[in-house]
């Protein structure tokens, strides 16, 4: 296995630059509040209107600069290991993050400024680094002999969300074609972070429990990855179709596969609060897979496009949210060193998920939901800031144990 060159103790972003996971979870974390902070700013009224729809922006940060740095921190540090291979060295992850961070800082300046020409360098930065990183994934993948479908699962599902980000790249040139921003839109969603996210947790969550709960028997049968993929791309293709009314012929297979999951998977016997936030945050895929069921087939009787971005909230506020917190504090707890514990702070923020995805799905039944629109921004850096400050703390330090990495 190779090692990375040491770096001075004395250079203050030496442990930052120590592993994949503490330099990517480190921006990830920073920008969870300043994306939010932006985008309750505009709710407010605080803010001015950007060059780009204020809410194409909001999804195209959270879904393609947010929550994918945390998904490459992670990946680039668990593909060598599910296929025995040489862990990545710092000329590998470090050009990865240089070009998320400047994605991130200057696609948030070309919003604050009312700067097209940053707002666009900004996602063209965030390309590169996508760029960067699936070209290591890659090189892992070809190398590999022993078949790993969750590495090709995983890998797939960056590959869309490559194509979603390539699509919004051409908008910011030809903004006479909102369809490719649509588009970007909805890839990111069902075509990105659902394959992923579920992907991660088809591999890791069984696996927790098994080392943990006594009695536990692992399942995690590949056919339903191989069942959930065309279900996943039927979702994007009828949404870029804009056939709502027929989501539910998708959406009733998928819901009925994330219940039989989520049921063989939770946990009979004791088990730390730790492994259940994972499986709580889980909850919520088929619980925004109803919703979504129900909008499509109200929307068929009845022709009214009911519960409006209910079902999207669901998914990405509870589900990526609520599961950010429990993974990432699940990863951080270990690569640091510390005890696999929830802990005070990490559960406050999971809570705190729960109460924000609540306030948002029900906020769309509201005759009035702007205030709480920003009610549910609001609660989102409120419940984040401990854990972020916290998070960035450890990132930035050594380990707890004395160990590298």
């Amino acid at each position: 296995m190779a090692t990375a060159v040491p770096l001075d103790r004395s250079f203050p972003l030496a442990a930052l630059a120590a592993a994949p996971h503490r330099l990517l979870f480190f921006i990830g974390a920073a920008n969870v509040l300043a994306a939010m902070a932006w985008w309750t700013g505009w709710l407010g009224g605080l803010l001015p209107a950007p060059t780009v729809p204020a809410g194409w922006m909001h999804g195209f940060i959270m879904q393609y600069q947010v929550l994918p740095t945390f998904i490459f921190g992670f990946l680039l540090t668990v593909f060598p290991r599910w296929m025995a291979q040489t862990e990545a060295s710092r000329w590998h992850y470090l050009p990865v993050g240089l070009g998320l961070v400047a994605g991130q800082a200057l696609t948030l300046a070309g919003l604050l400024s009312g700067s097209a020409v940053l707002l666009h360098i900004g996602v063209v930065n965030t390309l590169a680094g996508w760029i960067a990183a699936m070209v290591v994934l890659a090189g892992w993948l070809a190398r590999d002999r022993s078949g790993n479908w969750h590495a090709v699962s995983c890998f797939a599902g960056l590959l869309m969300g490559l194509a979603g980000l390539i699509a919004f790249v051409i908008y910011l040139h030809l903004p006479t074609e909102p369809r490719l921003a649509f588009a970007m839109l909805k890839i990111g969603t069902f075509g990105l972070l659902v394959p992923v996210y579920s992907t991660v947790a088809h591999r890791m969550f069984p696996f927790f429990a098994g080392n943990i709960v006594p009695g536990y028997k692992p399942w995690r049968p590949m056919w339903l990855l191989a069942a959930s993929w065309p279900l996943w791309l039927g979702h994007v293709a009828l949404e870029l179709a804009h056939l709502y009314q027929w989501l539910w012929l998708v959406d009733l297979p998928l819901l009925g596969l994330g219940v039989l999951t989520l049921w063989r998977w939770w946990p009979r016997g004791k088990a730390p609060a730790l492994l259940r936030v994972l499986f709580i945050g889980y909850a919520w895929l088929p619980v925004a897979l109803a919703l979504y069921a129900a909008q499509s087939l109200w929307f068929l009787g009845t022709g009214e496009f009911a519960l409006g971005r209910g079902p999207v909230h669901a998914v990405s506020v509870g589900f990526f949210g609520s599961l950010l917190v429990a993974m990432v504090t699940r990863v951080t707890q270990g690569h640091s060193g510390r005890p696999l514990v929830l802990g005070r702070i990490p559960a406050l923020a999971f809570i705190g998920m729960q109460v924000v995805a609540v306030v948002r799905v029900f906020s769309e039944l509201s005759p009035n939901p702007a205030p709480w629109f920003l009610a549910a921004g609001l609660a989102w850096v409120a419940v984040f800031l401990p854990w972020v400050l916290r998070s960035l703390w450890i990132y930035a330090t050594p380990r707890a144990d004395g160990r590298p990495g």
